[in-house]
């Protein structure tokens, strides 16, 4: 399946199921591991682990594969590897908490940013 009718596919899987918030990140330039990553969040666990299963469902309909699923048992933060895409279906707190739309910026200023957040946290610690 190609990189576009991948990202269609997930996306539609999650506005069908209601999730909240959904970010598409172009990583082609920051890593040679995936194209592209979905962050996008749930409104409890069971919403998360649903959004997730849908996205595999939908994927697999579609003609595309899953190659791993990590998190389901927990519902909070359930990662989707699909090879060019990389799905993460997180509960708000901690979306908020591990803030992987500034972590994955593709500007400098905000990866510069990303590292220096990190950085005063674990000073702090």
């Amino acid at each position: 399946m190609n990189l576009s009718k991948l990202q269609t596919t997930v996306v539609s899987a999650l506005e069908d199921m209601k999730g909240k918030e959904i970010e598409v990140l172009n990583t082609a330039k920051l890593t040679p591991l995936f194209e592209r990553m979905i962050i996008v969040s749930g409104t409890s666990s069971r919403h998360v682990k649903s959004l997730a299963q849908s996205v595999q469902e939908k994927v697999r309909e579609a003609g595309g594969s899953v190659n791993s699923v990590e998190g389901e048992d927990n519902g909070e933060w359930v990662l989707v590897d699909l090879g060019d895409i990389i799905v993460h279906v997180m509960q708000p707190m901690v979306r908020t908490y591990y803030n992987l739309e500034e972590l994955w910026q593709t500007t400098p200023s905000g990866r510069r940013k990303a590292a220096e957040k990190l950085q005063s946290e674990t000073n702090e610690a």
